[in-house]
């Protein structure tokens, strides 16, 4: 790695070149460049999450570490390639008035004609879309589940402000749930009558399964409380009988159907690093979620 004080965007430049002579590798084959927007004390988990992601999407990785905004303007980096990165890696220090203005550092180190993702792991800009870091992206995403603060109205700010090409990860959080409850119905062709959703009281992502299941099922769907981890129950009630996935521990769900023997799943809670690869696999807009932040807006408060 090489390290950068006081430094600016065109030396940042200057130094992924230099990285790549030193590495021996002028093509890196990078497809996007990823741009995380974090503060110091949520910096590593993120950066961790981003190297593994980077194994499956080779990336340059911009990690802007948001820092005190006071005081003269302070620009400092680490630029390198490897250590177990599969592109170019900068992990940029903005202090003083440059905290307010990190895409004037940013843009100069986007990769040509390659698309952009924008990345806030804690909270992010109150309308993504129009912020000047989000606003050099074709995707952004946001964590509804992890706000620092707001946590019962994330997901309504996240709606509130949606446009084509924001995706949050409570939604992501549900692709395994998603799966297995549309298999199920797919092999047992029965009409439902109603469902509940058993979470966390404060769980996004348990929000967007309610909104899902009532907008594709056409039933009254009922949201009930535990104390998670998550999503811990989801029962689909039908004219023989329910449909059940419970999951207690956040590992191993059990599940239940009419006329047949309850038997395992494994349906683990993702980690950070398997939701982030998910949403680079797809930088078109997702016509799904896109229709379920119309609903959740419209749907009384709970």
């Amino acid at each position: 790695m090489i390290e950068l004080t006081d430094t600016n965007a065109a030396k940042i430049a200057a130094a992924f070149a230099q990285s790549r002579r030193l590495d021996a590798s002028p093509a890196m084959g990078m497809v996007m460049t990823l741009v995380i927007v974090v503060d110091e004390d949520h910096a590593h988990e993120a950066i961790r999450c981003a190297q593994s992601a980077s194994h499956e999407h080779p990336a340059r990785v911009l990690a802007v570490i948001l820092g005190d905004g006071r005081g003269r303007p302070k620009i400092s980096a680490q630029v390198g390639v490897g250590e177990g990165w599969t592109g170019e890696t900068a992990l940029i220090r903005l202090g003083g008035e440059v905290v307010k203005h990190p895409a004037s550092v940013v843009l100069p180190l986007l990769l040509p004609d390659s698309p952009v993702v924008v990345w806030w792991p804690t909270d992010h800009p109150e309308d993504p879309a129009n912020d000047p870091l989000g606003a050099l992206a074709q995707r952004r995403i946001t964590d509804a589940s992890a706000v620092t603060t707001g946590k019962t109205t994330a997901l309504k700010r996240v709606c509130r402000t949606y446009s084509p090409g924001t995706s949050d990860l409570a939604w992501t959080r549900l692709t395994l749930w998603r799966a297995m409850l549309a298999a199920a119905l797919d092999h047992q062709h029965v009409r439902v009558t109603r469902a509940s959703v058993t979470a966390e009281r404060i769980s996004p992502s348990a929000d967007l399964m309610v909104a899902w299941l009532s907008w594709r099922l056409k039933v009254p769907v009922e949201r009930i409380t535990s104390a998670g981890p998550g999503i811990t129950d989801v029962v689909l009630e039908t004219t023989q009988g329910p449909i059940e996935i419970r999951r207690g521990d956040g590992r191993l769900a059990t599940f239940s159907s009419p006329d047949r023997p309850d038997r395992p799943l494994a349906l683990r809670r993702r980690e950070l690093p398997e939701l982030l690869a998910e949403e680079l696999r797809h930088l078109d807009e997702d016509d799904v979620f896109a229709e379920l932040v119309k609903r959740i807006l419209t749907s009384p408060t709970r």
